[in-house]
């Protein structure tokens, strides 16, 4: 079967910085943090009382009391966000095949609060008092099953759980899928709900998270610089409606951008830090850009993975070097996570949705609070002020705990 081209049709978001793709494009662009002190619960036993939670968020303005009741927190922003990319894609229902419809969604942990509060009273109360929607409600891939239901999609509808790359990896298997001709479009992205006691918690007896900011939040994740002290945890989700050329045309739908190409590896090297010499990140990169057929010359953006942690930003930095040559110290690179947090599933998801709209407005979001960069961080990373400029083609990286790393190209579309 001949290769379809594929094209990114619609957006949709839930994040600590909006509700919505809009909103969320002018935070970005006014380079401002969506990080802020833990409100859901008392953290003041933890090390880190700082996140990138969603705020605002009335899961009934996207469903009814009695469909969000049956929901973990990361069904919902999962539903949620693929109902407005669905709306922006312009797709109702009745006007697409729903055999040849699916959605493939990114999940690093999945229903962490379900989990949580089951357990409190399965030790409190016994296990005949266990909460009956407590599976249906944690698993991870009933974000997606919750999404393909909504829209009645009878294609492919599963989870990926690769950490960090999750999202990533989710559009990566979406726009393989369509690239070959097996159906007409994918729901696709990340999602992640984690900002509770547990999640918190775990994170930080790894020393992943920042602790030195908790007075100042705003300024806790700043990727690339000297002072960086571990990422911020974040939550929420990033959709792209992944369709092929062919279908989109039939139906006259606005274009953000062309999916070109994804890579994914692993670093077999441990368990929750990259490579030293980067060698996974770099693999993956390659091979997003030999399924696309470019030359690394060709990529004018690279949102990177940029977590703010001590090993992450110096080893990717170096990754990014060897795959673009000298081409590096002229390509722009920035960390959305600057000011969104760490989403974990869902960061790849954001983050490519990121990619998309720099590629449809011209402009490239800044890496904030980098003051002075770190050891080997030596590239343009669009310090505190974003810049306009053009962007034919974007890279977003996501590298994960595991070892697991996912790259993909976009690319602004042209007949």
């Amino acid at each position: 079967m001949e290769r379809q081209r594929v094209v990114v049709t619609g957006l949709g978001t839930v994040n600590p910085l909006a509700n919505s793709v809009t909103d969320t494009w002018e935070a970005l662009k006014a380079g401002r943090s969506g990080i802020g002190p833990i409100t859901r619960f008392d953290p003041s036993e933890h090390v880190t009382k700082i996140a990138g939670e969603v705020k605002g968020f009335n899961p009934t303005d996207f469903m009814d009391r009695r469909e969000a009741r049956k929901m973990d927190r990361f069904s919902q922003y999962a539903t949620a966000s693929a109902i407005e990319a669905m709306a922006d894609a312009g797709l109702e229902q009745g006007s697409f095949d729903p055999a040849r419809a699916g959605t493939i969604m990114g999940v690093g942990i999945g229903g962490f609060e379900t989990l949580e509060a089951s357990y409190r009273v399965l030790f409190d109360k016994g296990p005949s008092r266990v909460p009956p929607m407590t599976i249906p409600k944690l698993i991870s891939n009933i974000g997606p099953g919750n999404v393909a239901i909504h829209f009645g999609l009878h294609g492919p509808a599963y989870s990926v759980a690769t950490a960090c790359a999750s999202g990533t990896d989710a559009i990566g298997n979406a726009f393989h899928w369509v690239r070959a001709g097996h159906g007409d479009f994918v729901i696709a992205g990340g999602v992640e709900a984690c900002i509770t006691e547990m999640g918190l918690a775990g994170f930080n007896v790894i020393h992943a998270l920042a602790g030195n900011y908790n007075d100042r939040p705003e300024e806790a994740s700043r990727p690339f610089d000297k002072d960086r002290d571990g990422f911020v945890l974040a939550e929420g989700a990033g959709i792209v409606v992944v369709e092929s050329l062919e279908h989109a045309r039939k139906r006259g739908a606005s274009i953000y951008a062309e999916v070109i190409g994804s890579g994914i590896s692993c670093d077999a090297n441990h368990l929750t830090q990259p490579h030293p010499e980067g060698r996974g990140a770099r693999e993956a990169m390659e091979g997003a850009i030999a399924d696309a057929g470019i030359a690394p010359e060709e990529i004018d953006y690279v949102n990177a993975h940029g977590t703010s942690t001590a090993i992450n930003d110096p080893t990717e930095t170096k990754a990014i070097k060897e795959v673009l040559g000298e081409h590096a110290y002229r390509v722009k690179v920035s960390s959305s996570k600057s000011m969104s947090g760490h989403l974990i599933g869902a960061a790849g998801g954001f983050e490519a949705l990121v990619c998309a709209l720099a590629i449809r407005n011209g402009y490239i979001p800044p890496t904030i609070n980098l003051h002075e960069p770190g050891e080997g961080c030596d590239l343009d990373y669009v310090p505190n002020v974003g810049v306009e400029a053009p962007v034919r083609v974007a890279m977003s990286n996501s590298l994960g705990f595991g070892g697991h790393n996912g790259v993909l190209l976009l690319k602004r579309y042209e007949e």
